[in-house]
């Protein structure tokens, strides 16, 4: 007895220190809308604060109503129509994740500016001389397109999933009370997939209120620009604090939008023999219009801007050497995966926390956690850089038994990245996590207890070969997330180390778009792999 409740109490205290942890950068915003005001706020509040609210709302809204009207209509086609290459589309369209949104930004830019490719072959090939102005996407409604176009997938992955797993009966029953495709589609689909929407949705928000690529490259004022302005432009951290506080309060009422929209409805099976959707061939124009839709999207997303990369590589490829992109992407896949392992060991823990421990306060405190989704990568970093130079301080007398000389070690190491990773990302790892712990309930968790073994031997032996789809499916995903990180990689990096997205990146702001190419490419290529691997596994975890 005693040493199962040695065997709790060891799991508890680490859940509980890797939550306190995770839950610092939260405490610092907090802290810091108490502080006293600026100047600088003051002046902000004045005459940006505004512009910020507006912008980042019409990017929101714009983009979540874009994204949930082509991923919904992608995932009831696949899961519902038979039609030319549906089983290569029915993967395919996910691969437009594996292009991070900054690099469709200036690869788009690059195709459409007066030395692009479509100005070119108007004026050459046709004779047209047309205002540049009008191919001109660097404004808000080009921004909206960008992030359509590369985060459309969060929708579709999510809601195709969930519509290739109802019954058939439910759609059949509509079918035989007269109603046709359109009225299905609108009053059954719609609703009893609300939820994995909705799911999908804000995913695409939070990633559109962190971004700082796109609007950055696009000269967009948004809470993130901001931020990054009054804490490198005027050296303010007090008044990024504040705007950051703000933005997560415009998360925060978005969140409780969402639940709200969710309800308390929930859709499950009324039998236990549940039969899939049956396809239905299309034949004529319906099955070329319905191939030709996925097409387009598919190379809106990807296709178009891949073709542009291979070109642009291949017209620099030699002007940077090539050891150079190798340490670029050594540096990348080297922080992903550290990071990657260390979030998916985390949430293992406490995740288990939340099963052993009963309770509405245990239950509660994991998902404090995953509130590192929702800020800034720049908050998070001053967060996680004041707390390692606080740690650096108490720590130097061990700095000098040891013979350096020099105060400052853990807080310009790799250290300090991977930490601020581990605290961005960490929601992504542990919603896997969290699913997959559900998914195997604690039926034989209690009966590898009653024969009499301790709890971290049944986590070790039970728990983790059951869990291993959902490890794995969490490692790849938190992998690309933060093989495209921008902001935290810029701002905490070690002197002289580089990640292939923070290359592609400096190119693109000195406007040397065709360089940038390069490393967007193995970027892209390195991601879309793992994508591909991901979606093999998971249909196989399906079957």
């Amino acid at each position: 007895m005693q040493r199962r409740l040695a065997n709790v109490n060891i799991w508890t205290v680490t859940a509980m220190a890797i939550i306190a942890a995770l839950f610092l950068p939260n405490m610092t915003i907090v802290t810091g809308l108490f502080t006293p005001s600026n100047e600088n706020w003051e002046h902000m509040k004045e005459f940006v604060l505004w512009s910020f609210i507006k912008n980042s709302l019409i990017l929101v809204v714009a983009t979540a109503g874009a994204t949930i009207f082509i991923g919904l209509s992608l995932a009831w086609l696949i899961a519902q129509y038979q039609f030319p290459f549906r089983r290569f589309f029915k993967w395919a369209l996910i691969l437009p994740l594996s292009i991070p949104p900054f690099i469709g930004a200036y690869t788009y830019h690059g195709i459409f500016n007066y030395t692009g490719v479509i100005q070119t072959t108007l004026r050459d090939r046709f004779g047209m001389e047309l205002n540049p102005s009008h191919f001109d996407i660097m404004n808000l409604p080009g921004a909206i397109f960008i992030y359509t176009v590369f985060l459309y997938p969060y929708v579709y992955t999510i809601t195709q999933v969930f519509l290739s797993q109802q019954s058939a009966s439910l759609i059949e029953s509509t079918r035989l009370l007269g109603k046709g495709p359109w009225r299905t589609f609108f009053q059954v689909v719609v609703p009893i997939s609300r939820i994995s929407i909705i799911a999908g949705a804000s995913l695409v928000i939070l990633e559109v209120l962190n971004d700082y690529g796109v609007v950055k490259y696009y000269g967009i004022q948004t809470f993130t620009t901001g931020i990054f302005q009054t804490w490198f432009g005027l050296g303010d951290i007090e008044t990024s604090i504040k705007l950051a506080a703000s933005l997560m309060g415009f998360v925060i009422v978005i969140l409780l939008i969402e639940k709200v929209l969710r309800g308390r409805r929930q859709y499950s099976y009324s039998s236990t023999k549940v039969r899939p959707l049956p396809l239905i061939q299309l034949t004529g124009w319906k099955a070329v219009a319905a191939a030709g839709y996925c097409l387009s999207i598919l190379a809106l997303g990807f296709f178009i801007p891949i073709a542009q990369l291979i070109e642009w590589t291949i017209l620099t490829f030699g002007t940077i050497p090539l050891d150079e992109f190798m340490s670029y992407m050594r540096n990348s896949i080297v922080v992903a995966g550290l990071s990657a392992t260390a979030i998916i060991v985390f949430a293992l823990i406490v995740g288990n926390f939340a099963r052993l421990v009963q309770g509405r306060f245990a239950k509660l405190l994991p998902k404090l956690t995953v509130l590192g989704y929702s800020i800034p990568g720049a908050v998070i970093a001053v967060a996680v850089v004041t707390a390692f130079v606080a740690l650096d301080e108490f720590l130097a007398p061990l700095y000098q038994l040891a013979g350096m000389n020099t105060t400052l070690v853990l807080s310009v190491s790799i250290i300090l990245l991977i930490t601020a990773y581990i605290i961005r990302f960490f929601a992504i790892g542990y919603s896997s996590i969290e699913t997959g712990y559900d998914k195997i309930g604690t039926d034989f968790q209690d009966a590898s207890r009653l024969l009499g073994a301790g709890l971290t031997r049944t986590f070790l032996k039970v728990d983790m070969p059951m869990m291993k789809g959902a490890i794995i499916s969490g490692f790849i995903l938190v992998f690309i997330d933060v093989l495209k990180e921008i902001p935290l990689t810029l701002i905490l990096r070690p002197f002289n180390f580089d990640t292939l997205s923070t290359k592609a990146f400096q190119y693109a702001s000195d406007e040397k778009i065709m360089e940038a190419s390069q490393a967007s490419l193995l970027i892209v290529g390195i991601s879309a792999l793992a994508i591909v691997i991901f979606y093999k596994f998971l249909e196989k975890e399906m079957d």
